[in-house]
């Protein structure tokens, strides 16, 4: 019985090839989506699922709110892990980390050789103790989790790094061996454990024992400071069973209360939570643990909807055009009936046809996903792979798929087909009127569906590239282009080097300015502080962000002073200059009125010498903060250059350039030369909404491709069964032109009436989606007339190729047929 089922579905798809193939590649597109956005969003749901009771492990968090604004830190004051170890109650474990920072040099001193092996920029260390391994199972391949922490100067490293730092030197031979950090810390391997197997977002690979940081000159300055937080000083925990996190929370904040000593005209509030496991993979207001990538849920879930909505015009397409044909199939039906099959046994058939079919599109959509995974490159995560042998969830999900789309796509057509009666198909009546209407509105139902969704995939991508475009070219208040700058080792403590590196700069004739700053005008190192300023009946403080600079950096970046001077050229603090939005903060309607006014900084009253221009510190999402600037250059270590324009040749930067590395191997020779061009750090602000501007040009060619697939296969339909009447039509002297127009109104109809449905829809999203960001384009009304005319002009193009066709074929063919 199995056999004939497919049998007949075989012989069926090579009767109607053309609606086959249409089917196939639909069913095959909308597959391939929905394959690759399934791996995306499984490969980010999958990170830190293999804890050991995950549901009880939390990260401790800080929120500060400080005059209504809300401030946000993955740290917690440095003594509060110690803290928690001794007063709180509930925890079974506490396990404080100290993150170290990202340009730490390892040196591996060699037997025999008098130069130890060096690697520099090494990432992914932390300090940490016995505990940690306690809480996350590690496999030790040599070492013991008990003993390789608890003392001073001890290390463990991950199979990865074991390999790397020594080469084909067996786990158990490495253990003993030492190895250097920064030059200053002696340590010993104390254990090697195996590279964690599974997606996470404990990425360290290198622990030092935290007691080391007692004992070196690694000691933070914070060690002891209960008013100082730090995203370097983590502290992890798990809860008891039964422990409620609210209750935690509650304890965690008595405890700092009882040690923090609240400063004087301190008016901010400080909290504590906990953050779950299954949180820190996806919550950009903290980060994860050793600023990773972040996962955003609501892009995945929009990844969904798309490989749900292409899926579905898969669907649609083949339930229209299995239904458009359900004439052809009537007297099969209806002999079938005769003979005595029962309407099971039919919808069965039709089941297995859908079947068949879907597993056809589901075999080449194996072969097409490798290309989406090439073509989504900047999207998907570097180390997310597609093998369908070492990957078992890939052949479920397909399962599944090919389960639920069979029943999406067939069972409609299935009941239709197999409800007819077989006395009225015999006589050629199998549509009364009622049943023919009703398939001819479903069919228009869904064509119109298929177009509302393609066509708000394209309002979408217009907006989403109008704001990207919006944020790239917007005036930021300073000039951007041609600057590139580089920062100098925070570590060394000889401040003259930097102004020798200074005067070497100044001598190149590729560079036009240069300055010393803390940062460029927008950064993502941000410094702010508690300013306050008394007005005579009131006290105004706020949280000011602050920029150290020297007298060239306003010439340099091209920035405006509203009112008032530049600053002196002092290494001391001597005046402030104050953005606009600070003034107006603080009362002044002109900025003039700032002037000569004092503000209250570090228990000293500072003049303001000048009022900037506003300008963006950051990006487009976020409003301008009221800033502050001094001229402190023993704090500068950012050099920001300015570059001559291009000559001719177009060799002037790459030049300048050599030069610049070349003075910095002079002055800095156990340094790397890293640098950046300040435009290209304002891009990379936005790169979430280029990956999801990329996302929609291509979900939106395959929803458009998709679509007018199923349009077509429509109108090749209803223009073989309109040949006589086109025939009859050409005879009395219609024109090809005529027919075209004839055959295409009722289509450009639906589409219409799409576009009507599409555009509040459509409408909706972008308002939603632009509430992200404080300075945003306008939603002007030719973006949705554009988005129509694109859709109405591509389906255009598709129906006047058919139409003409058939319009212009001889009608005595046609005629002769009857």
């Amino acid at each position: 019985m199995i056999k004939s089922y497919f049998s007949v579905a075989f012989r069926n798809f090579w009767r109607n090839k053309t609606f086959s193939l249409i089917n196939i590649f639909g069913l095959a597109i909308g597959i391939s989506a929905a394959l690759v956005i399934y791996l995306i969003v499984q490969y980010d749901f999958s990170f830190d699922k293999f804890h050991k009771d995950g549901d009880r492990i939390y990260r401790v968090v800080s929120n500060f709110s400080f005059s209504g604004e809300a401030f946000y830190n993955s740290g917690v004051t440095y003594p509060m892990g110690n803290a928690l170890r001794k007063e709180a109650t509930g925890l079974e474990l506490v396990i404080p980390l100290r993150t170290a920072d990202e340009d730490t040099k390892v040196s591996i001193p060699a037997r025999g050789v008098n130069q130890p092996a060096e690697y520099k920029k090494q990432k992914n260390i932390v300090f940490a103790d016995e505990a940690y391994f306690r809480l996350i199972d590690y496999k030790w391949l040599a070492g013991s989790a008990k003993t390789a922490l608890q003392q001073p100067y001890q290390v463990v490293l991950t199979e990865t790094m074991a390999k790397k730092y020594f080469p084909l030197v067996n786990p158990t031979d490495i253990i003993g061996n030492e190895i250097y950090f920064n030059d200053t810390v002696r340590a010993n391997i104390s254990g090697i454990v195996k590279d964690i197997p599974h997606n996470t977002d404990f990425s360290f690979t290198t622990f030092i024992s935290r007691a080391t940081l007692e004992n070196t000159k690694l000691k933070p300055e914070d060690w002891d400071e209960w008013n100082n937080t730090n995203s370097a000083s983590q502290v992890l925990v798990k809860l008891s069973s039964g422990t409620s996190a609210t209750t935690t929370e509650k304890a965690i904040l008595a405890i700092y209360d009882k040690h923090h000593k609240k400063e004087k005209g301190d008016n901010s509030k400080t909290t504590y939570g906990l953050q779950p496991l299954n949180d820190i993979h996806f919550n950009e207001k903290y980060g994860n643990m050793d600023n990773q990538r972040l996962a955003h849920k609501p892009t995945l879930y929009g990844l969904l909807a798309v490989a749900g909505f292409l899926l579905l015009l898969g669907c649609i397409n083949f339930i229209n055009l299995t239904t458009a044909q359900a004439s052809q199939r009537a007297k099969e039906i209806g002999i079938r009936k005769t003979m005595g099959s029962s309407k099971m046994q039919l919808v069965t058939q039709f089941l297995s046809e859908t079947f068949l079919l879907t597993v056809i599109a589901t075999l080449l959509s194996i072969v097409i996903t490798p290309l989406l995974l090439k073509i989504f490159a900047d999207f998907i995560p570097q180390d997310l792979h597609f093998n369908i042998t070492s990957q078992p969830g890939i052949l479920i999900f397909l399962f599944a798929l090919v389960m639920v789309v069979t029943v999406l796509s067939g069972f409609y057509p299935a009941m239709i087909l197999s409800g007819f009666k077989p006395v009225l198909v015999l006589k050629n009546q199998a549509y009364s009127n009622t049943g023919k209407t009703r398939s001819v509105f479903l069919r228009k139902a869904l064509t119109v569906s298929q177009f509302v969704i393609a066509q708000v995939f394209i309002i979408a991508t217009l907006l989403v590239s109008r704001q990207i475009g919006y944020t790239l070219n917007k005036d930021l208040g300073y000039k951007k282009d041609a600057i590139l700058y580089f920062s100098a080792n925070w570590r060394d403590t000889n401040q003259g080097k930097k102004y020798v590196l200074l005067d070497k700069l100044k001598a190149i004739p590729e560079i036009a300015m240069t300055s010393l700053s803390t940062s460029p005008p927008t950064s993502n190192n941000i410094w702010s502080t508690t300013m306050s300023y008394k007005d005579g009946k009131k006290e105004i403080q706020n949280d000011v962000q602050v920029k150290m600079i020297d007298t060239g950096y306003f010439s340099l970046f091209k920035m405006k002073l509203l009112a008032g001077a530049n600053l002196s050229n002092s290494d001391t603090i001597t005046g402030l200059i104050i953005n606009e939005t600070y003034s107006k903060i603080l009362g002044f309607t002109n900025p003039q009125q700032a002037i000569g006014k004092s503000i209250e900084y570090n228990n000293k009253q500072v003049p303001v010498v000048g009022v900037a221009a506003d300008f963006h510190q950051n990006s487009l999402h976020q409003i301008i903060k009221p800033l502050v600037f001094f001229n402190n250059k023993k704090q500068c270590r950012t050099f920001s250059i300015a570059l001559m324009p291009q000559n001719e040749a177009g060799t002037t930067w790459k030049s300048g350039i050599a030069r610049i590395e070349k003075a910095w191997k002079e002055v800095y020779p156990a340094d790397e030369f890293e640098y950046s061009f300040l435009d290209d750090t304002i891009a990379k602000y936005y790169t979430a909404e280029k990956h999801i501007s990329s996302l929609l040009v291509w979900a939106t060619g395959l929803a458009i491709f998709i679509s007018c697939l199923g349009l077509l296969g429509l109108v090749i339909y209803i223009t073989n069964q309109r040949t006589k009447e086109i025939g009859v039509r050409k005879v009395i002297g219609a024109s090809v032109m005529q027919l075209v127009a004839l055959l295409s109104k009722d289509f450009l109809k639906l589409i219409a009436t799409a576009f009507i449905i599409a555009v509040p829809i459509a409408w909706w999203g972008a308002h939603k989606w632009l509430e992200n960001f404080a300075y945003k384009t306008t939603i002007s009304a030719w973006i949705f007339i554009s988005g129509g005319l694109i859709m109405f002009l591509t389906a255009l193009v598709i129906l006047g190729m058919r139409t003409f066709k058939a319009a212009n074929a001889n009608p005595v063919t046609s005629l002769r047929s009857e």
